[in-house]
C-alpha cells in the first residue's frame, strides 16, 4: 500500500475525466510556490461511482473538501452519517474513508502541499493547526447557509486560478486560510458515533497508517511512527483499545504488528542496498546501530550482517 502521491492523482483523475493531464495542471505553477488546485467534486466522481468511494484516501498532500449530498464518513472506530452538507480537511497524516450514500453528489475540493503554505509565506505551520493536529475530528456537518457561504469561497479559487493576475497564488493561499478558519470555528459532528464494525475499521486504518512509513527509498527518510502510542495518537484512540482490537482481529499486539513489518523492511534494505547498517538502523527509527541490531537477532536469531551475506 502506498501514498497517493499529486503526480497519482493527476493521472487518475484525468484517466477518468476523459482528459489531457497537462489541462488539469495550474497554469504558472512552480516547484518554489508549492502546489494547489480546485476541482469539482461531481466531475470528478462521475468515473468512481463503480468504486462507490471517493477516491485518493491514501494521500500525500492535504485537501479541503465541500461536498454536498448524503454520505457516511469513516474515522478511526468513529462513524459520521452526513445527511446533506459537509466540510472535510484531509491530511497526509491520517486516514479517512468517505462513502457516498447516492449518486446525488456535489460540491468542490482543493488540493495542496504543505510548501504551498509555508509559514514565510502563509503565516501559519500547517500540523500546528488545530484542524490538522492528530486526534481531532476533521469532519464537519454544516447547515445550508454555512454551505453557500463555502461555497462562494470555492468559486472564487477557480476563478482565481484561472486568471493570470501575477499574485493569484497568495490570493488563493488567503481563500485556503479562510476555509481552514471556518473549520477551526466549527463543532464536531454531532451525529459522531461508533458501531458494530468499528474494529475491523480501526484495523484497516492502522495496516494503512503502518504501510504509509514504506517503502523506505532513502537513508535520509527516517521512519515517523515508531511506538503503539504515536499510531493510536494519530488514530485519535486510546493505545490500550488499539491493542485490544488489533489483538482480537490479527491475533497479534500492535508491537507485535509493528516489529514484523520493521524486521520485513530491514530485509529488504539489507538485500537490496548497499546502505551501511547504521544508515538502515537510522531510517528505521533507531538512534543506536546496537538497538537496531539486538531488535533483528531478536526477530530473526540472525545478525543483521550476517543475513546480508
Amino acid at each position: 500500500m502506498k501514498n497517493t502521491s499529486l503526480e497519482d492523482f493527476y493521472q487518475e483523475a484525468a484517466a477518468f475525466m476523459g482528459k489531457d493531464v497537462k489541462v488539469l495542471l495550474p497554469p504558472g505553477i512552480h516547484k518554489e510556490i508549492g502546489h494547489f488546485n480546485v476541482f469539482d467534486v461531481a466531475e470528478t466522481i462521475k468515473g468512481f461511482k463503480q468504486k462507490s468511494v471517493m477516491p485518493y484516501n491514501r494521500r500525500a498532500y492535504y485537501k479541503i473538501s465541500l461536498i454536498i449530498g448524503k454520505n457516511r464518513a469513516e474515522y478511526a472506530d468513529k462513524v459520521i452519517q452526513v445527511k446533506k452538507n459537509a466540510l472535510l480537511f484531509g491530511t497526509p497524516k491520517v486516514p479517512y474513508h468517505w462513502v457516498p450514500q447516492d449518486d446525488n453528489q456535489a460540491g468542490s475540493f482543493c488540493v495542496f502541499t504543505d510548501e504551498f503554505l509555508l509559514k514565510n509565506k502563509s503565516g501559519v505551520v500547517l500540523d500546528e493547526l488545530p484542524i490538522f493536529k492528530s486526534g481531532g475530528y476533521p469532519i464537519f456537518e454544516i447547515s445550508d447557509e454555512i454551505a453557500t457561504e463555502i461555497r462562494l469561497i470555492f468559486n472564487k479559487m477557480k476563478q482565481e486560478i484561472a486568471s493570470d493576475y501575477e499574485f493569484k497564488y497568495d490570493l488563493l493561499r488567503n481563500y485556503v486560510l479562510e476555509l481552514i478558519h471556518y473549520g477551526q470555528k466549527l463543532q464536531p459532528a454531532s451525529t459522531l458515533h461508533a458501531n458494530q464494525n468499528a474494529s475491523g475499521r480501526i484495523t484497516s486504518l492502522f495496516v494503512e497508517l503502518l504501510e504509509r512509513q514504506f517503502p523506505i527509498e532513502s537513508p535520509n527518510q527516517k521512519l515517523q511512527l515508531r511506538t503503539a502510542k504515536e499510531y493510536a495518537d494519530r488514530l485519535a484512540i486510546h493505545a490500550n483499545h488499539l491493542n485490544k482490537v488489533l489483538k482480537e482481529t490479527t491475533g497479534k499486539t500492535t508491537t507485535e504488528l509493528i516489529s514484523s513489518r520493521l524486521v520485513q523492511e530491514a530485509k529488504i534494505l539489507l538485500k537490496q542496498t548497499d546502505w551501511n547498517v547504521s544508515e538502515i538502523a537510522y531510517s528505521l527509527g533507531y538512534e543506536e546501530v546496537a538497538h537496531f541490531s539486538n531488535f533483528f537477532k531478536k526477530q530473526t536469531s540472525m545478525a543483521p550482517l550476517a543475513y546480508r551475506s
